[in-house]
């Protein structure tokens, strides 16, 4: 039988595939064409976003390390359902970002930056809908417990793998430039990557 710590593992890898949406927020390189207004909407974008990716790594994080250590399943299921918890905040609060700082300022700009909302906040309700099952799982029952997480290690793979579509759209062209020139998604971008090494 399948302990609960290999399953573990398995949504700890799912997830790292699920970190990777917002840190395509924060990582395009960029080039000196500058344009201010568009550089404003990134700024406030950027700086909006930075600390939601720092919450996501830290889920991410929680997640990672209780699939380490010989966890009950009480408490790999308190870790996970906190980290999705935190993990739809964090994407709930980016979308809200997104559309507090309007339309950029390119060519269709309203309709990317309405899709991409709409996008972020259909993932924090998956991330929500995550953190029910793991609170109803039994944790009395090893092998149902292990079940359970197998099949939220499904869902997390499928949610890494769906969904930024919409946000590489709004990252395109002028405006990715834009937030590349900005420090606060520079530096949520450097930490992204060290993370993942």
């Amino acid at each position: 039988m399948e302990g609960t710590k290999p399953v573990n593992k398995k949504l700890g890898a799912a997830l790292s595939g699920g970190a990777v949406l917002v840190l395509a927020l924060t990582g395009c390189s960029g080039d000196d064409d500058s344009n201010e207004k568009l550089d404003a909407w990134a700024k406030q974008v950027c700086d909006a976003v930075q600390p939601q990716a720092k919450k996501i790594e830290a889920a991410n994080a929680a997640i990672q390390e209780e699939t380490s250590d010989n966890s009950t399943p009480d408490e790999v299921q308190k870790t996970d359902a906190q980290a999705f918890k935190d993990m739809s905040d964090a994407y709930k609060a980016i979308g809200t970002a997104v559309s507090k700082a309007g339309a950029p300022d390119i060519e269709n700009g309203e309709k990317k930056q309405q899709d991409a909302v709409e996008e972020l906040n259909g993932i924090a309700t998956s991330y929500a809908s995550l953190k029910t099952q793991v609170d109803e799982l039994d944790t009395k029952d090893q092998a149902k417990f292990a079940d359970g997480l197998k099949d939220i290690a499904t869902e997390l793979d499928k949610l890494g793998q769906s969904g930024n579509d919409a946000l590489k759209t709004l990252e395109e062209g002028e405006v990715g430039q834009a937030m590349a020139r900005q420090q606060s998604c520079k530096s949520a971008s450097a930490e992204s990557t060290a993370a993942a090494e």
